[in-house]
Protein backbone atom coordinates (compact mmCIF):
# COMPACT_ATOMS: atom_id res chain seq x y z
CA UNK A 1 0.00 0.00 0.00
CA UNK A 2 1.61 3.00 -1.07
CA UNK A 3 1.77 6.50 1.69
CA UNK A 4 -0.38 9.36 1.77
CA UNK A 5 1.53 12.44 2.48
CA UNK A 6 0.25 16.02 3.33
CA UNK A 7 2.72 19.03 2.20
CA UNK A 8 1.51 22.07 3.79
CA UNK A 9 2.71 25.67 4.19
CA UNK A 10 1.52 27.07 7.36
CA UNK A 11 2.75 30.19 9.49
CA UNK A 12 4.17 29.42 13.13
CA UNK A 13 0.44 30.58 14.57
CA UNK A 14 -0.45 27.77 12.67
CA UNK A 15 -2.50 29.30 9.58
CA UNK A 16 -2.20 28.12 6.40
CA UNK A 17 -3.94 31.07 4.85
CA UNK A 18 -4.70 34.33 5.55
CA UNK A 19 -8.71 34.92 6.54
CA UNK A 20 -9.95 35.46 2.89
CA UNK A 21 -7.63 32.34 2.14
CA UNK A 22 -4.62 34.39 0.83
CA UNK A 23 -0.68 33.21 0.87
CA UNK A 24 0.80 35.53 -1.42
CA UNK A 25 1.90 38.05 1.11
CA UNK A 26 3.77 35.38 3.42
CA UNK A 27 4.21 32.23 1.81
CA UNK A 28 7.00 33.20 -1.13
CA UNK A 29 8.94 35.99 1.06
CA UNK A 30 11.13 33.75 3.37
CA UNK A 31 11.42 30.95 0.10
CA UNK A 32 15.20 30.37 -0.59
CA UNK A 33 16.88 28.42 -2.96
CA UNK A 34 17.35 25.09 -0.60
CA UNK A 35 13.47 25.52 0.43
CA UNK A 36 12.47 25.37 -2.90
CA UNK A 37 14.88 22.37 -3.49
CA UNK A 38 12.96 20.37 -0.97
CA UNK A 39 9.52 21.36 -1.81
CA UNK A 40 10.63 20.22 -5.89
CA UNK A 41 12.57 16.87 -4.38
CA UNK A 42 9.55 16.29 -2.18
CA UNK A 43 7.32 16.61 -5.11
CA UNK A 44 9.59 14.25 -7.57
CA UNK A 45 9.11 11.50 -4.81
CA UNK A 46 4.92 11.59 -5.60
CA UNK A 47 3.11 9.21 -7.94
CA UNK A 48 0.42 11.55 -8.13
CA UNK A 49 -0.61 14.91 -6.80
CA UNK A 50 -4.01 15.09 -5.27
CA UNK A 51 -5.96 18.15 -4.33
CA UNK A 52 -9.54 19.52 -4.00
CA UNK A 53 -11.50 21.39 -6.71
CA UNK A 54 -10.80 25.19 -6.09
CA UNK A 55 -7.07 24.32 -5.62
CA UNK A 56 -7.11 22.77 -8.78
CA UNK A 57 -9.41 25.02 -10.74
CA UNK A 58 -6.74 27.96 -9.62
CA UNK A 59 -3.87 25.83 -10.85
CA UNK A 60 -4.66 24.13 -14.02
CA UNK A 61 -4.41 27.13 -15.79
CA UNK A 62 -1.57 28.41 -14.30
CA UNK A 63 0.83 25.54 -14.04
CA UNK A 64 1.04 24.35 -17.90
CA UNK A 65 2.93 27.75 -18.95
CA UNK A 66 4.95 28.16 -15.49
CA UNK A 67 8.56 28.28 -15.56
CA UNK A 68 10.15 28.02 -12.17
CA UNK A 69 11.23 25.28 -10.37
CA UNK A 70 8.22 23.55 -9.21
CA UNK A 71 6.60 23.49 -13.02
CA UNK A 72 8.67 20.42 -13.78
CA UNK A 73 6.62 17.85 -11.13
CA UNK A 74 3.91 20.02 -11.17
CA UNK A 75 3.33 19.62 -15.08
CA UNK A 76 4.99 16.04 -15.11
CA UNK A 77 3.62 14.09 -11.96
CA UNK A 78 -0.43 12.42 -13.00
CA UNK A 79 -3.30 14.44 -11.02
CA UNK A 80 -6.44 13.40 -9.28
CA UNK A 81 -9.08 15.92 -8.05
CA UNK A 82 -11.68 15.63 -5.44
CA UNK A 83 -15.23 16.56 -5.84
CA UNK A 84 -18.14 16.36 -4.11
CA UNK A 85 -19.90 19.66 -6.26
CA UNK A 86 -19.16 18.15 -10.00
CA UNK A 87 -16.14 19.00 -12.00
CA UNK A 88 -15.88 21.13 -14.98
CA UNK A 89 -12.36 20.17 -17.32
CA UNK A 90 -11.14 23.69 -17.37
CA UNK A 91 -8.78 22.45 -20.18
CA UNK A 92 -10.60 20.90 -22.87
CA UNK A 93 -8.33 21.81 -25.30
CA UNK A 94 -4.95 19.73 -23.75
CA UNK A 95 -3.53 19.52 -27.96
CA UNK A 96 -1.76 22.19 -27.13
CA UNK A 97 0.89 21.26 -24.66
CA UNK A 98 1.98 17.80 -22.38
CA UNK A 99 1.81 20.15 -19.43
CA UNK A 100 -1.09 21.19 -19.90
CA UNK A 101 -2.45 17.87 -21.32
CA UNK A 102 -1.07 16.42 -17.86
CA UNK A 103 -3.98 18.82 -16.26
CA UNK A 104 -6.48 17.39 -18.48
CA UNK A 105 -6.24 14.25 -18.14
CA UNK A 106 -6.07 14.44 -14.14
CA UNK A 107 -8.74 11.76 -12.72
CA UNK A 108 -11.60 13.03 -10.89
CA UNK A 109 -13.17 11.32 -7.80
CA UNK A 110 -16.35 12.45 -6.20
CA UNK A 111 -17.57 9.54 -4.13
CA UNK A 112 -16.60 9.16 -0.36
CA UNK A 113 -12.87 10.68 0.64
CA UNK A 114 -12.16 7.84 2.53
CA UNK A 115 -13.79 5.31 0.36
CA UNK A 116 -11.95 6.70 -2.58
CA UNK A 117 -8.54 7.81 -0.88
CA UNK A 118 -8.29 4.26 0.25
CA UNK A 119 -8.68 2.78 -3.09
CA UNK A 120 -6.01 5.16 -4.50
CA UNK A 121 -3.56 3.94 -2.01
CA UNK A 122 -4.14 0.28 -2.53
CA UNK A 123 -3.01 0.99 -6.28
CA UNK A 124 0.51 0.08 -6.86
CA UNK A 125 2.95 2.76 -7.37
CA UNK A 126 5.42 5.75 -5.82
CA UNK A 127 3.39 8.22 -2.80
CA UNK A 128 0.24 10.12 -2.91
CA UNK A 129 1.21 13.96 -2.81
CA UNK A 130 -1.91 15.62 -1.23
CA UNK A 131 -1.77 19.42 -1.91
CA UNK A 132 -3.88 23.02 -1.75
CA UNK A 133 -6.30 24.60 0.36
CA UNK A 134 -7.29 24.59 3.88
CA UNK A 135 -10.97 22.77 3.17
CA UNK A 136 -9.41 19.86 1.43
CA UNK A 137 -6.94 19.61 4.01
CA UNK A 138 -9.28 19.61 7.12
CA UNK A 139 -11.29 16.98 4.93
CA UNK A 140 -8.47 14.63 4.29
CA UNK A 141 -7.40 14.59 7.64
CA UNK A 142 -10.62 14.05 8.96
CA UNK A 143 -10.18 10.67 7.02
CA UNK A 144 -7.21 8.90 9.45
CA UNK A 145 -5.91 8.20 5.94
CA UNK A 146 -2.67 10.58 6.08
CA UNK A 147 0.73 8.64 6.53
CA UNK A 148 2.96 11.62 7.23
CA UNK A 149 2.92 15.67 7.03
CA UNK A 150 5.38 17.62 5.68
CA UNK A 151 4.64 21.36 7.13
CA UNK A 152 7.13 24.24 6.20
CA UNK A 153 6.94 26.94 8.77
CA UNK A 154 6.95 30.13 7.68
CA UNK A 155 8.92 32.81 9.96
CA UNK A 156 5.55 34.74 10.21
CA UNK A 157 2.49 35.47 12.68
CA UNK A 158 -0.87 35.92 10.57
CA UNK A 159 -2.93 36.26 14.15
CA UNK A 160 -5.65 34.78 11.57
CA UNK A 161 -6.80 33.10 8.68
CA UNK A 162 -7.53 29.39 7.56
CA UNK A 163 -6.36 26.26 9.63
CA UNK A 164 -6.11 22.65 8.97
CA UNK A 165 -5.65 21.05 12.46
CA UNK A 166 -9.25 23.03 14.02
CA UNK A 167 -11.85 20.89 14.67
CA UNK A 168 -10.20 17.00 14.81
CA UNK A 169 -12.54 14.27 15.99
CA UNK A 170 -9.48 12.96 18.14
CA UNK A 171 -5.97 14.23 18.76
CA UNK A 172 -3.29 12.87 16.23
CA UNK A 173 -0.46 11.59 17.74
CA UNK A 174 2.87 12.18 15.33
CA UNK A 175 5.97 11.40 15.55
CA UNK A 176 8.75 14.06 14.25
CA UNK A 177 11.03 11.72 11.77
CA UNK A 178 12.55 15.04 10.28
CA UNK A 179 13.31 18.56 10.46
CA UNK A 180 15.11 20.97 8.16
CA UNK A 181 16.32 24.98 8.67
CA UNK A 182 16.59 27.02 5.50
CA UNK A 183 18.15 30.80 5.51
CA UNK A 184 15.26 31.82 4.23
CA UNK A 185 13.75 31.14 8.14
CA UNK A 186 11.26 28.50 6.63
CA UNK A 187 11.18 25.10 9.12
CA UNK A 188 10.25 21.87 7.35
CA UNK A 189 9.22 19.08 9.75
CA UNK A 190 8.05 15.74 8.88
CA UNK A 191 5.80 13.77 10.91
CA UNK A 192 4.06 10.22 10.87
CA UNK A 193 1.57 8.49 12.27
Amino acid sequence: MRKLIMKMSISVDGFVGGAKGEVESWIFKSSDESSRAWGVGLSWEAGVIIMGRKSFEAMAPYWPTATGPFAAPMNQIPKAVFTQKGFKNILPNAEQSPAAASWAEARVFDGDLAEEISKLKSEPGKPIMAIGGAGFMRSLIATGLIDEYHLATHPVVLGEGLQIFNGIARPLDLKLIDVKAFPGGIIARTYSI
